[in-house]
């Protein structure tokens, strides 16, 4: 079970926490960009122990990105909580929606050159620092919108980390590298501490 950690209290006696989640695992279509993906059968079915780790901390909201892996990842997760999830804009992905093809290993060194170079555009349509600033302003918006709440965003590997990057000073591509599909991440609210990291909710040995 999570723990509570230390946080404000908010209106329902708990303390509050922004839970930064990177949505379930998609089924994978080389010939289209990872922008429009959907969930595989197996993430679906993460959804269930991913709700379940989530549950402790009494989410009053989630919000997700506007791409269909992070929609349906919310929607799941939402449900086996009683809540309803909702979407913002600017949570998405670093814009990389224009790029298809690429294999595993020519992926994996677009990232580490992403994050090495962040005022460049690597590849896709923005740099990591602007991937980076455009969704900061948007948690900030979700936040603002939601005082006194626990809002769990599920959202994208790239931008957590280069958010992460910024408030911790870890390196970027290390965190990218341990999170899971799903998997997420614990901040306190209003300070944006990182409390816990939770790199997989599947057990090694268990059915995907």
């Amino acid at each position: 079970m999570a723990r509570q950690a230390e946080g404000t209290i908010g209106d329902g006696g708990h303390a509050r926490h922004l839970i930064l989640v990177k949505h379930s695992l998609p089924e994978i279509d080389p010939q289209t960009p990872a922008h429009w993906w959907l969930l595989s059968e197996a993430g679906r079915r993460r959804c269930g122990p991913l709700a379940a780790r989530l549950a402790p901390y009494r989410p009053d909201a989630i919000v997700s990105s506007l791409e269909p892996k992070a929609m349906e990842t919310a929607q799941l997760v939402a449900t086996a909580l009683g809540l309803r999830a909702t979407t913002s804009p600017g949570l998405h992905e670093h814009d990389r929606s224009d790029v298809v093809g690429l294999s595993r290993e020519e992926f994996q060194v677009a990232i580490a050159a992403l994050f090495a170079h962040p005022d460049r555009v690597i590849f896709g349509r923005e740099s990591a620092r602007q991937a980076q600033q455009r969704f900061v302003q948007s948690v900030s918006g979700v936040l603002e919108e939601r005082p006194n709440q626990t809002v769990v965003v599920v959202t994208h590997g790239t931008v957590i980390s280069l958010h992460i990057s910024q408030v911790t000073g870890c390196d970027p591509l290390a965190l990218w590298r341990r999170l899971g599909l799903p998997s997420f991440l614990v901040m306190s609210l209003p300070g944006l501490a990182l409390l816990e990291v939770v790199e997989s909710v599947i057990h090694e040995n268990a059915a995907a």
